[in-house]
C-alpha cells in the first residue's frame, strides 16, 4: 500500500508553497474527481484483471521462446531449463493511472545471448503470428525505441526488448542494479529507460495519490485540448508525469484541485528552455551521454527540456517545435484564466475539458493523404507517416525562416465514404506572432522533401503506398473531418452547462449558460477565444484574409 505521508523536501530547488487545502480546495478536487470518474477514465475491475492474465501469457510465450533461442545456440540441457525473461509494465500501467482502453506498455528483458534483431524482431515475431490471440502484429525494428505492436485478444500492445549483461535473468532482476547497462547498445538504454524513471517518478512525489489524480486530469486535458501527443510534438504520457511531479515537489501539501491550478500557474509563467528537472542529473563512468546543454551542443537545440530522473538522464520532450510548443504555451494561457474563474467560484471543471475545435482554429492548412493496398499495408505505412509529421513541421518552419507554424491535429481522419484503405492527418498553419510574412508563401520545398523522404527511407515500402500533401483553405476543408468535432462539441457543452445548473441556480449564471448555448448554435469559435481571435485572418497583420501558399 502506498505511503500517503508527505516526504522530505523532494526537487531541485525548496516548495514554492507549503499551504494546505482549505475546505473550498477539499470540495473543488471532490468536483474534480467526480468529472473525470464520469468522464469514464478509471479502469473497471473487469478489464484490469484481463490486462493482468494478458501479462502473465505474455510472460509464459517469451519465456517459452528464450528457452527455444538457448537451446538452438547449443547451450546445455540445465541451461535451457534455466533460461528466463521477464516482462515489466512501463508507461501509464506503471505510474497506476490505466484508462479504460488503454494500451499495455511493456518491456521483455532477456539474457545476454539473445539478441533484439535476429531472435526478438525475427524468431519471436514468427511465434506471435501463429498465436491465434494475437492480431494486427507490427514490428518498428528502426524507430527510436525499437518496437513490436500488435493487439491480444483485442488490447493493444507495445512491446520492448532489453539484453542484459546476464546468462540467466533472475526474477527478482534489479533494474536499479547500473550493471545491467554494461555493454548495453542505447536502443537497450532508452528500452530500459520507461520502467525506471515511472518508478523514479513515483520515489520523487510527496503524495503518490494526489499525483496519480492530477495526472489522470492533465491526460484528459491534453487531450481534449489537441496537444497530447509526443510522437507529433506535443506531451505525450510521460512528458506530462514529469510535469505534474515537478509541481507536486513546489507544491507538496497541495490536493489534486491546488495542484492542476498550479500545474498552470507554474507552467505559463515557466521561462523555456529553462529545463524541468526532478532530481540533479548524474554523469556516470558508464559513459552514456547525459542530457547537458553545457557540453553537449545538440542539447541546446531543445525548446521545451524535460529531463528524465533515471540515469543516463535524457530530454523526453526532444520532439518539440517552435510550432507545437507556440501551441502549448496558448493552450497554457487559457487553462490558467479558466482555473483562476474555477478558485474564484466563477466557473466549473467543466469548461476545462472543453474540446479544442482545431478545424475552426485557422484559415489555412496542409491535407497530407496516404493510401495502401490493404489493411495491413495501410497499419504499417500509417505508423510511418505519423512517426514522419514531425519533419514536416520543422522543414515548413526552415524553408519560411521560422516565420510560418505548422501545428498538426494529433489525429489522422478516414473518409468513410470512401472504400479504399486510406488516412489523412492535416497540420493547421498561421504566421509566427509578430512577424511580418509575404502575401505568397512557397513552401514546395519543404513539403516536396517530406514526401521524398518519407517514401524513400521506408523499409517496407510496397505497391500501394502513396503519399500527398495538398494546401487547402477552410472553407475547402472536406465534410467528414467535422462530424466527430460537433458531436463532441455537443456532447461537451451540454454538460458543462448542466454543472452550472446544478452547482449555483443563480439566474446571472443561468443568463450566462444561455449565452454560452446561443454561441455554439452561431457558429462562433471556441469559448476560451482563441480560435475566434484567429478566425479574423491567417496573417492580422496582412491586407489578405487567405494568404496564397504555394506548397505542391
Amino acid at each position: 500500500m502506498e505511503n500517503l505521508k508527505v516526504k522530505p523536501v523532494l526537487g531541485v530547488t525548496k516548495p514554492i508553497s507549503l499551504i494546505k487545502p482549505t475546505e473550498f480546495d477539499v470540495r473543488r478536487s471532490l468536483e474534480l474527481e467526480k468529472v473525470l470518474v464520469d468522464a469514464k477514465l478509471y479502469e473497471v475491475e473487469e478489464e484490469e484483471r484481463k490486462k493482468e492474465v494478458i501479462i502473465e501469457k505474455l510472460h509464459e510465450i517469451v519465456k517459452s521462446w528464450v528457452k527455444q533461442v538457448t537451446r538452438r545456440r547449443g547451450y546445455t540441457d540445465k541451461m535451457v531449463e534455466n533460461a528466463n525473461a521477464l516482462i515489466l509494465t512501463f508507461g501509464s500501467c506503471r505510474l497506476g493511472v490505466p484508462g479504460p482502453g488503454s494500451d499495455i506498455d511493456t518491456l521483455c528483458i532477456g539474457p545476454s545471448y539473445v539478441n533484439r534483431e535476429e531472435d526478438f524482431f525475427i524468431s519471436l515475431h514468427n511465434i506471435l503470428i501463429g498465436i491465434k490471440e494475437v492480431s494486427e502484429l507490427l514490428p518498428i525494428p528502426n524507430a527510436h525505441v525499437p518496437v513490436m505492436k500488435f493487439k491480444f485478444e483485442g488490447v493493444s500492445i507495445d512491446l520492448l526488448y532489453a539484453s542484459v549483461s546476464h546468462l540467466i535473468v533472475p526474477d527478482d532482476l534489479d533494474i536499479y542494479d547500473e550493471s545491467i547497462l554494461y555493454e548495453a547498445d542505447e536502443p537497450t538504454v532508452r528500452s530500459l529507460s520507461g520502467c525506471r524513471v515511472a518508478d523514479q517518478i513515483l520515489q520523487l512525489v510527496p503524495n503518490v495519490e494526489n499525483f496519480r489524480t492530477t495526472l489522470r486530469c492533465l491526460k484528459f486535458w491534453a487531450k481534449r485540448r489537441g496537444v497530447y501527443s509526443n510522437v507529433t510534438g506535443f506531451l505525450g504520457g510521460v512528458n506530462l508525469a514529469l510535469l505534474v511531479a515537478r509541481v507536486c515537489q513546489l507544491y507538496p501539501n497541495a490536493n489534486p484541485s491546488m495542484l492542476v491550478s498550479r500545474f498552470f500557474r507554474v507552467y505559463t509563467q515557466w521561462h523555456w528552455p529553462n529545463p524541468v528537472m526532478l532530481c540533479p542529473t548524474e554523469d556516470k563512468e558508464i559513459g552514456f551521454p547525459v542530457w547537458d546543454p553545457r557540453r553537449n551542443p545538440l542539447d541546446r537545440n531543445h525548446l521545451m527540456p524535460i529531463i528524465t530522473p533515471a540515469y543516463p538522464n535524457m530530454n523526453s520532450s526532444y520532439n518539440v517545435s517552435s510550432s507545437t510548443l507556440e501551441a502549448m504555451m496558448k493552450q497554457f494561457h487559457t487553462a490558467n484564466k479558466i482555473c483562476d474563474g474555477i478558485e474564484l467560484n466563477e466557473s466549473s471543471w467543466g469548461a476545462l475539458f472543453e474540446p479544442f475545435l482545431f478545424f475552426r482554429a485557422y484559415q489555412n492548412y496542409l491535407q497530407v493523404e496516404i493510401t495502401a493496398a490493404d489493411a495491413d499495408d495501410l497499419r504499417a505505412w500509417k505508423g510511418w507517416v505519423e512517426s514522419r509529421l514531425r519533419q514536416l513541421t520543422l522543414k515548413v518552419e526552415r524553408c519560411t525562416s521560422g516565420k510560418l507554424l505548422c501545428v498538426p491535429c494529433p489525429s489522422g481522419h478516414v473518409n468513410k465514404s470512401r472504400q479504399s484503405f486510406h488516412k489523412t492527418y492535416f497540420m493547421g498553419l498561421r504566421k509566427k506572432p509578430g512577424v511580418e510574412v509575404e502575401e505568397v508563401i512557397d513552401i514546395r520545398v519543404a513539403t516536396q522533401e517530406f514526401k521524398e523522404e518519407t517514401l524513400n527511407k521506408f523499409l517496407f515500402w510496397t505497391p500501394g503506398m502513396e503519399i500527398n500533401v495538398s494546401h487547402v483553405l477552410k472553407k475547402q476543408l472536406p465534410s467528414y473531418v467535422f462530424s466527430d468535432e460537433y458531436g463532441t462539441r455537443s456532447q461537451s457543452s451540454k454538460s458543462t452547462n448542466q454543472q452550472h445548473q446544478n452547482k449555483r441556480k443563480k439566474n446571472s449564471e443561468m443568463v450566462d449558460v444561455k449565452n454560452r448555448v446561443q454561441e455554439n448554435k452561431k457558429g462562433r469559435s471556441e469559448s476560451d477565444g482563441l480560435a475566434k481571435e484567429e478566425d479574423s485572418g491567417l496573417f492580422q497583420n496582412a491586407s489578405l484574409k487567405e494568404v496564397e501558399l504555394c506548397c505542391i
